[in-house]
């Protein structure tokens, strides 16, 4: 197929937990014979933390504005299938032009569904309005489970698809480094998720002080105090992951507030420390155990106790089962090369369904919506 992504960034990891996710899924794509246009809009706090300037698989563009997608309108309307991602700049105007333009399938490409839905409940959502998620002919979505009924029947997404975050096994596979820590988080900071990190890392190492943990990832505010034990790393680019991951005995993994809620929400740290071999422990929320058998392939916490239980009773011979364990999962279930044959599944689903040209396609949407909107004319 000839395929075209406008993502929020694959040239830089920073901040973002898009980037891994794009890069991955353009490696499948060309590993399966996919041609694929990646358009990124050329913001400066990406442009000051790129670590991957040119991605090696496919082609990657970026562009300085709306208009500038003008010049990518062949590209377009040429493809067999346009992905429009969530977070993109000014994306509503984005998928307006895209689904004005594009004459094969389409499909939105949500990484942050709660969140997504939450904005869109309160009006807030800068990149997605519901009567636009309803036009595209697929709905990608990061979380599961309920979640797909609510887009179907409370925003009339046609076909609403669970499609997980994934991992590259290529860059994310296990290390053989010294333990530097007992236990560590990488991710960004979020206010929804600083209380879960103060319960399960924060306390910990106060308790502990004999024990040294880590927190990696930009954003935290200068006015939290640490623990003298608690070293902070402020980015680490995703070709350290694998590394840092392995230098830690159990790795941490929180979930945002509005995806505990709607539960079904596997983040992409799950799925890389797995793929590394590295024991889990998450956070509980519901449908965690359809990806993870918990005690065999994950471990779980929702206090202080328990993640100091793990730390102090979890073995080196019951760590190295339960990362094994999630190796073996990953690998055979959320790899990007499964995400892109999910992927092909469905467009081949709409292309056969006879209602590509009811949602999708020249024509789509109503009167005046057709073409490039006015501020990119």
């Amino acid at each position: 197929m000839r395929i075209v992504v406008l993502g929020l960034s694959v040239t830089s990891s920073w901040g973002n937990g898009h980037a891994t996710n794009y890069r991955a899924l353009l490696r499948a794509m060309h590993d399966r014979g996919h041609d694929v246009v990646f358009l990124e809009r050329d913001v400066p706090w990406y442009a000051d933390h790129r670590d991957l300037p040119h991605p090696p698989h496919g082609r990657t563009v970026l562009y300085g504005s709306l208009a500038d997608l003008e010049e990518h309108r062949g590209a377009v309307a040429g493809a067999d299938l346009v992905v429009v991602g969530s977070y993109v700049p000014e994306g509503i105007a984005v998928a307006e032009w895209v689904l004005g333009v594009a004459t094969g399938v389409t499909a939105f490409y949500d990484i942050d569904t709660p969140v997504t839905l939450a904005a869109l409940d309160r009006g807030t959502c800068e990149y997605l309005v519901a009567p636009l998620a309803a036009r595209f002919d697929l709905y990608l979505s990061f979380t599961g489970g309920p979640t797909l009924a609510v887009l179907s029947e409370r925003h009339g997404v046609a076909r609403p698809r669970a499609f997980h975050c994934l991992v590259d096994p290529e860059a994310y596979q296990p290390v053989e480094v010294e333990e530097r820590w007992h236990l560590g988080y990488l991710g960004t900071y979020s206010v929804d998720r600083q209380p879960a990190l103060d319960e399960l890392l924060v306390e910990p190492a106060r308790r502990r002080p004999d024990l040294r943990f880590v927190v990696a990832g930009p954003m935290y505010p200068e006015a939290i105090t640490w623990p003298d034990n608690v070293e902070r790393i402020d980015h680490l680019a995703p070709a350290e992951h694998a590394a840092f991951y392995a230098a830690q005995r159990l790795t941490l993994n929180i979930t945002r507030a509005d995806m505990v809620q709607a539960g079904w929400s596997p983040s992409v740290r799950l799925f890389e420390a797995g793929a590394c071999a590295v024991p889990v422990v998450s956070d509980r929320w519901d449908g965690l155990h359809s990806f993870f058998a918990d005690e065999e392939e994950i471990l779980t916490a929702s206090s202080a106790d328990d993640v100091l239980r793990h730390l102090e009773r979890v073995d080196r011979g019951r760590r190295d089962a339960v990362g094994r364990a999630a190796r073996r999962r990953v690998l055979a279930e959320h790899t990007a090369a499964h995400r892109v044959a999910e992927l092909e599944a469905h467009v081949a689903e709409v292309s056969t369904s006879g209602a590509k040209g009811m949602t999708g396609g020249a024509g789509r949407g109503s009167a005046g919506q057709a073409g490039a909107p006015s501020n990119l004319k």
